[in-house]
């Protein structure tokens, strides 16, 4: 938005400062060009998802000013361009998946190291420090150096120390990535609780569904360096637009063009739907909402029946995935019973079976 402002030299348009983070995020490397628009407002948390070498940490790298944008890039904070302005001068704090904790200092010189660096004097700068570790639960490890920290409290730290610059942006990546499965359930609840007191924005890189869905307001996948959907966790999770989303989020997707009930797959097959439309159309369903037979059965309610293959088994969880080729390539879940039951196993044929009430299907 531009307004007119009276100036000595005559009317001179001005721009409006506007809070959050507007960027576009265009980085050339060789063949590869990232081209990633990226806006958020203060306090809004989103998570940039995608697959391995899309362009995820080289988006925040941009962002932190360690990877120079191309020309037609922007990079606007509150307002201000940071386009040309060095990394260490801009208001950015960065949490990275390593943590990079200076091995040599404590807890609290580790946290006091971004102030000190803004200027703050040394007693200032722990002060601020001390106040942190309080905060994320870590008074009593103040003087112990990195080494002597488990995964979750050099987690801690690290966030500790990228928050306490006051930053305007907050860039996580893969930040829960070190820590074991346990450790992580509960450094994950506590950097949510952290990040929803933030009023800054924050981008979290991640290639954990679950990361993203606990801690994000809004999910950005992106794949081949281009943005491919956006939304907030549940949009994305029931309506995924490319097979990377689909199983991320444990769906079988399929794409064709529906008429009224039934959805004809660029593949061939049919699928029919509860949902009435028109036109290009995605239909997905859960693998556990497929259910197997050795035989094709004659009294079975499910209106969407194909002949498969059975090309592998897996455990899954719980859970025993089943991936099928043949009429249509799906992947079923089934208990451990029911796999042996049916005596599942690579090469057999079996019939996959889909009540139409347990598929989704929307616009493309």
């Amino acid at each position: 938005m531009t307004r007119l402002e009276e100036t000595s030299t005559g009317r001179q348009p001005a721009v409006a400062r506007t809070a959050g983070l507007d960027a576009r995020i265009v980085v050339e490397r060789g063949s590869f060009r990232l081209d990633v628009t990226l806006t958020a407002a203060p306090g809004e948390v989103v998570a940039l998802l995608g697959p391995n070498g899309a362009g995820k940490t080289t988006a925040l790298r941009a962002l932190a000013g360690l990877v120079p944008l191309a020309v037609d890039g922007r990079l606007l904070l509150d307002g201000s361009a940071l386009d040309r302005t060095p990394p260490e001068a801009r208001p950015v704090g960065v949490v990275f998946q390593d943590y990079l904790l200076f091995p040599h200092l404590t807890a609290l010189d580790n946290v006091a190291f971004g102030p000190r660096c803004r200027g703050a004097s040394k007693a200032e700068a722990r002060a601020v420090a001390a106040n942190w570790l309080e905060r994320m639960g870590l008074a009593d490890h103040a003087g112990a150096r990195p080494r002597r920290l488990s995964g979750g409290q050099a987690q801690r730290v690290a966030l500790a120390r990228a928050l306490a610059t006051r930053p305007r942006l907050l860039l996580l990546d893969e930040p829960l990535a070190a820590l074991d499965a346990r450790t992580r359930l509960e450094v994950r609840a506590g950097l949510r609780r952290h990040l929803a007191e933030f009023e800054a924005v924050a981008v979290l890189v991640t290639h954990d569904p679950l990361d993203a869905m606990v801690l994000a307001d809004r999910l950005v996948v992106v794949e081949h360096g281009r943005v491919v959907q956006e939304g907030t966790p549940s949009d994305v999770a029931r309506r995924p637009r490319t097979d990377y989303i689909a199983r991320l989020v444990g769906l079988n997707l399929y794409r064709g063009v529906a008429e009224g009930h039934t959805v004809r797959l660029d593949t061939g097959p049919v699928i029919i739907s509860t949902e009435v439309l028109t036109g290009p159309a995605f239909v997905a369903f859960p693998p556990a909402a497929v259910t197997l037979f050795r035989e094709r059965p004659s009294g079975a309610s499910a209106r969407n029946l194909w002949r498969c293959e059975v090309a592998g088994l897996e455990t899954h969880g719980d859970r025993i995935r089943v991936d099928l080729t043949g009429e249509l390539p799906l992947a079923a879940d089934l208990t451990t019973v029911a796999a042996a039951e049916l005596g599942l196993q690579p090469g057999i044929t079996v019939w996959a079976a889909v009540k139409a009430a347990q598929t989704h299907a929307y616009p493309a």
